[in-house]
């Protein structure tokens, strides 16, 4: 069974971002497929290729994976109007790839939901089955958070939304609430799954470095942030939060955030303004560096933008990041992720715009405290129990050959 695999922003381990794909397409191999993956120039991600770029494509072997990686980069630091141009570049070589490329199945993974027409355009002139993988709702996020305002491009995208998702053969949601919202757009017989994103205890346990980063003492409560620094993840919460501390007196809470994104600059000018010395930033690292540095902290943040499309119809990376490494999770807006954390006493939430609750819950903790004992333990549990990217991935490439099935 060949598989072609289209997702913009790939990366191995050897990246700071997620690897759900890269998991995902050793998976498929594992179980006797031939997996192509095609991607972009993604900041941030790595894609284990070494050769130099001809023509603007690159292509080799990593870890089993053919991958095909085009030079179009991408990044979250770029203007609103570069990302575009990058998303429909991306479909136009994928377009060509899914053309000119043999194949059985065809998997696409947005965002970019523009990536959905490669599968639309295999289907159609290449009788390929098509596997529609949503990670975030387009248009719906941008249409909430005013960066798509225009009435006719809000008709013309919710247009080019309907006819992807009908034409999917399968269908694989990252929460339920996105599986939701695609049950009203496919068609009735299309199968839908939900997979979310998994926690890495692989890499959890392969951490090379567990040293806290200057300026956080083993006594200071070390609350961490690792992710995107772009609008939707509404940081100015934790700076807002950083300030209250620092007025109080409060010295020994200390918030590391680590990552980029076109919200850094604003953020790093907000703390200097201040003259806060409880939030240090750090560049994106790689993944088991990363797990190495969480593992030194006492809380994970996951902080977003109070925007109701993101309660049920997120599967954020970092939540499971933290979940790998036995950390309690503080989020400060409603939905699956608050829910589960109280279900699982993991963690907990505050209300959404409320800077003064997310200091006050964080002021309650103490460094090694029974209290943050008992929710690291319990965050370790779920990640075993729930949310293994290994036993996902199992359930994620059953849904694949539900496609392969129906040939």
């Amino acid at each position: 069974m060949k598989v072609l695999y289209f997702h913009q922003h790939f990366s191995t381990p050897s990246g700071s971002t997620g690897v759900r794909s890269y998991k995902m397409a050793r998976a498929l191999i594992d179980r006797g497929c031939d997996v192509t993956m095609v991607c972009g120039n993604y900041m941030g991600g790595t894609s284990g290729l070494k050769t130099s770029f001809r023509r603007g494509v690159r292509s080799g072997v990593v870890d089993g994976i053919h991958v095909i990686e085009t030079q179009i980069q991408y990044s979250n630091s770029q203007s609103f109007l570069s990302r575009v141009i990058s998303f429909l570049r991306y479909m136009i070589f994928g377009i060509y790839i899914v053309l000119t490329q043999r194949a059985d199945i065809v998997v696409c993974s947005s965002t970019p939901l523009t990536v959905g027409w490669v599968g639309v355009i295999g289907k159609i002139f290449r009788r390929r089955k098509f596997v529609f993988e949503v990670r975030d709702l387009w248009p719906e996020f941008p249409i909430q958070m005013g960066i798509i305002s225009n009435p006719v491009l809000i008709v013309a995208m919710r247009g080019m939304e309907r006819i992807i998702h009908r034409h999917a053969d399968v269908g694989i949601a990252l929460s339920e609430g996105m599986a939701t919202a695609m049950r009203g757009l496919c068609r009735p017989a299309c199968p839908i799954s939900v997979v979310p994103n998994g926690s890495d205890l692989d890499l959890a346990r392969e951490c090379s470095m567990r040293k806290r980063p200057d300026g956080v003492s083993d006594t200071d409560l070390m609350a961490v942030y690792s992710g995107t620094f772009g609008v939707a993840n509404g940081l100015d919460a934790i700076i807002d939060a950083a300030e209250i501390l620092h007025r109080s007196g409060v010295e020994n809470i200390k918030f590391v955030l680590i990552g980029q994104g076109g919200q850094k600059a604003h953020l790093l000018h907000r703390v200097g303004a201040a003259r806060l010395s409880n939030v240090i930033f750090l560049d994106p690292m790689e993944k088991r560096s990363l797990f190495g540095m969480l593992k030194t902290a006492d809380v994970g943040l996951q902080i977003l933008k109070d925007i109701p499309a993101f309660y049920d119809a997120t599967s954020p990376n970092k939540f499971f990041d933290y979940l790998s490494c036995g950390l309690p999770v503080l989020v400060n807006y409603p939905g699956w992720v608050a829910s589960l954390l109280d279900e699982y006493e993991c963690g907990l939430a505050v209300s959404p715009n409320d800077p003064e609750m997310l200091a006050s819950r964080l002021a309650g903790f103490v460094s090694g405290s029974p209290e943050l004992t008992a929710m690291s333990h319990a965050s370790l549990a779920v990640a075993k129990n729930l949310f293994d990217r290994d036993m996902l991935a199992e359930k994620w490439v059953d849904s694949v050959m539900v496609a392969s099935a129906e040939r």
